[in-house]
């Protein structure tokens, strides 16, 4: 596996990014890894080396990139509210896909997303907005407004928390896929809190986590 520290520009602005690939010259499906408010910590960078470990070319991008991170927060909670597909962390991530998919190592026609709380509502954004992206994995996430733009969505295999305000959000969007007939995987795990899959905080929940992990690999094995 091959890890390193990657910048690429996104409207004239450096992002940084960490970069975990298989060995060997691919080309390897690829998978945009988007951080929760925490930020691109040793979490998500651990994450995007599971992902490598998978076989597939995984970008985790620091959409606080030189920027206050309160401030930037901020700017992507009010993004999502009031222009759910088009606000500045989504064109960020567009951008993020465009260096991910023209890598000599990426297959650009095997492009997926996995996004956890924050990263997991951008994720979800992400799919309505940019046709690229071939499945996503929102881990509790908040839906894009209005909620019928997830029409133009590809598969999801979503996983929430029952001890969480974003447990409706799950159930909602799967019944709104359900009516567009979207494929999809959406399990709300009873017992588990926000943040359930990051093994570094006190809301980790060994067995939602597990359980989470072999969905996301078995769904991107046959949609990404």
């Amino acid at each position: 596996m091959e890890t390193e520290t990657v910048t690429f520009s996104a409207g004239g602005r450096e992002m940084a990014a960490c970069l975990a690939k298989p060995d060997g010259p691919g080309p390897f499906p690829g998978v945009l890894v988007i951080h929760e408010i925490l930020g691109l910590n040793e979490n998500i960078q651990d994450i995007t080396r599971r992902f490598a470990g998978e076989g597939y070319a995984a970008l985790a991008v620091d959409l606080f990139s030189g920027r206050n991170r309160v401030v930037c927060m901020f700017s992507l909670f009010l993004g999502m509210q009031a222009n759910s597909l088009g606000h500045a962390g989504i064109r960020d991530l567009r951008a993020a896909l465009d260096y991910l998919g023209q890598l000599p190592a990426v297959d650009p026609a095997r492009l997926g997303a996995v996004g956890y709380c924050l990263g997991g509502s951008l994720a979800i954004g992400l799919a309505c907005a940019d046709q690229r992206v071939k499945a996503i994995a929102p881990y509790y996430g908040m839906n894009p407004r209005p909620l019928d733009a997830v029409s133009r969505m590809c598969p999801v295999v979503g996983s929430y928390p029952q001890q969480d305000f974003t447990a409706k959000a799950g159930q909602d969007l799967a019944n709104r896929l359900e009516r567009y007939q979207i494929p999809h995987d959406i399990q709300i795990y009873p017992g588990a809190r926000h943040s359930f899959f990051n093994d570094t905080g006190p809301s980790y929940n060994p067995e939602a986590a597990a359980d989470s992990w072999e969905r996301v690999k078995a769904f991107f094995k046959e949609y990404v």
